[in-house]
């Protein structure tokens, strides 16, 4: 598989602080970041930020290990219970730690039919979008410069059609539509930080997320990225299928995500479920045998998407099994070890795909550079830099 496009080679000049070139010396050139967004459901770190527990500790240094993009929850339900109360200094300072850690985070979501705030239901439909709306302005902007990506509304295909409760989202849908709802949200969410990264999300990959992204697209959405869920409770997709759905979503020609990523390392959910919340188990174990297939099917999972030039992150849904429906499919055991698929993706992220190397400069203190896009430590003896490399352009580094 072709990942060239995930790597540059560039000339760089090093210079020292008084403008000397650094010439015929070594220059140890690590990576300390990807480009590429190594995502993964970041609830964990709410109780250890506001508890510091160590078994918490121990679980979120093991994410940070890998990962350098994280999904905060910001269900409007669990956020806001009360209204005129959301919790904004509990993620506030759980999207901060994380930031100081070199982590990108995203909130999940701004607007969505499910876990919603009970008590919307007794308003009339045009106070319940001003409240929508209002709270997307409240987030994306008192967010901003610490969160500034957000799954900005979450299932839209199948959002008018719920059924199984009602819901003050889904009788504002049906109201002004898909599309209609969209863009108001959408344009609020642009207005309130119009360099933020924002994202349509959903479940759904059949045509009709396809009609509803053109639709959106017509309609002037300022779509950043497609969200692709991909919860394969019921078995992995397998490189046919994902292949297919690449084909059909790189047609919009926009940056592709995959949100919400989960494959199983116990027994398979039975193909006759529809809504994946429908089954439950009181226990779900991981097995040995299927630890090992789930270390496999991720690996083949994330060589394909990283190979694929539209893909810009892949975001593992639950970091510890249990988090979701019991289901085993974390890279953590429930008694906090590590399974297979664990060591095959670090030995990736920060192995195969991460660059750690020494060139020597030439006489005019000129050396080519080659690695995996995103950040670096650049240093020779005492003298340092950092550097984002990210193209082939020619650089000078000064290294102090």
């Amino acid at each position: 598989m072709d990942i060239s496009h995930r790597q540059f080679t560039k000339q760089i000049l090093f210079k020292d602080a008084n403008g000397n070139p650094i010439a015929n010396k070594p220059i140890h050139v690590e990576q300390t970041n990807h480009s590429f967004l190594f995502g993964c459901g970041a609830f964990d770190f709410i109780p250890y930020v506001m508890k510091q527990e160590d078994k918490y500790k121990k679980l979120t240094d093991k994410w940070l290990d890998v990962f350098n993009y994280g999904t905060l929850p910001f269900y409007w339900g669990n956020y806001e219970k009360e209204e005129g109360k959301p919790q904004k200094d509990l993620l506030m300072k759980t999207a901060k730690y994380l930031q100081e850690r070199n982590v990108r985070v995203k909130g999940h979501p701004l607007c969505w039919h499910t876990v919603c705030a009970d008590w919307l239901m007794k308003y009339d439909n045009e106070t319940i979008l001003k409240k929508q709306l209002e709270r997307i302005d409240r987030e994306v902007t008192g967010f901003a410069g610490v969160i500034d990506m957000w799954d900005v509304i979450n299932e839209v295909v199948i959002m008018p059609i719920f059924d199984k409760y009602d819901n003050a989202i889904t009788r504002i849908c049906k109201e002004k539509g898909r599309v209609g709802l969209i863009k108001e949200v959408f344009a609020k969410a642009h207005k309130c930080n119009p360099e933020a990264t924002l994202l349509l999300n959903d479940f759904n990959i059949s045509i009709n997320y396809e009609i509803l992204i053109d639709g959106c697209l017509n309609a002037g959405v300022p779509i950043s990225a497609i969200g692709i869920q991909s919860h394969q409770h019921q078995g992995y997709w397998g490189k046919d299928k994902l292949e297919e759905v690449l084909e059909r979503f790189e047609s919009f020609g926009l940056p592709i995500h995959f949100t919400e990523n989960t494959l199983i390392s116990g027994e398979i959910m039975p193909a006759h479920i529809v809504d994946l919340n429908d089954w439950q188990v009181d226990e779900w174990p991981t097995t040995p045998e299927g630890e090992e297939r789930q270390a496999k099917e991720i690996e083949e999972m994330y060589r394909i998407l990283f190979s694929h030039p539209l893909v810009e992150a892949i975001t593992t849904w639950d970091f510890t099994d249990g988090a979701w429906l019991k289901a085993p499919s974390g890279f953590i055991r429930e008694d906090g070890t590590t399974k297979p698929s664990y060591k095959m993706l670090k030995d990736l992220v920060k192995g195969e795909w991460w660059t750690n190397t020494t060139v020597t400069t030439d006489e005019a203190g000129r050396a080519t550079v080659c690695g995996f896009k995103g950040d670096y430590k650049l240093s020779q003896g005492d003298l340092r830099a950092k550097e984002a490399l990210t193209d082939n352009c020619e650089v000078v580094v000064t290294l102090k």
